[in-house]
């Protein structure tokens, strides 16, 4: 398993993430039942940042919390692609710390909450998981929460 992580502006406070996100990765692919090994990139970004991702590729002029690019989008032998032992390139998954400092407040939970729930949400749409009709988002917050507590954090 790789996971690139590019928090050049967060630098100090953030880099032990990547021991963090390496265990959200394996215990997700656990709970999946999945045996390929991905690759992922993950960056902090600001909410300028993550603002302009927003209004470029998906035409809404505002910041949000997490942005993924899966490359394994359009794919058309994506469930066998997957189901494999290969290593698979899964996508980009952009994070606002701005955005989850604000969330984390929100929501009255600590930021390395929403930092590994956030993670785990852009993870799980890097697989094709999405919460566009409510069917589809009951499947994903459960998953999101059984990872999330087989991980021991809280909510």
């Amino acid at each position: 398993m790789n996971i690139e992580l590019d928090f050049s502006t967060y630098l100090d406070k953030y880099e032990n993430y990547e021991d963090v996100y390496l265990d959200l990765v394996k215990s997700t692919f656990n709970h999946l039942k999945l045996k390929f090994d991905p690759v992922i990139s993950v960056s902090f970004i600001t909410n300028e940042d993550i603002h302009e991702l927003n209004r470029q590729y998906r035409n809404v002029d505002s910041p949000t919390d997490v942005i993924s690019f899966a490359y394994l989008d359009n794919v058309s032998n994506k469930e066998t692609f997957i189901k494999t032992n290969k290593i698979v390139v899964l996508g980009e998954i952009y994070i606002s710390i701005p955005r989850a400092i604000e969330q984390a407040d929100q929501f009255g939970h600590s930021l390395h909450r929403e930092l590994c729930f956030l993670f785990v949400h852009g993870l799980l749409h890097l697989l094709g998981y999405d919460h566009m009709n409510k069917e589809d988002e009951e499947v994903m917050f459960s998953l999101q929460n059984a990872i999330l507590d087989k991980e021991g954090i809280v909510r």
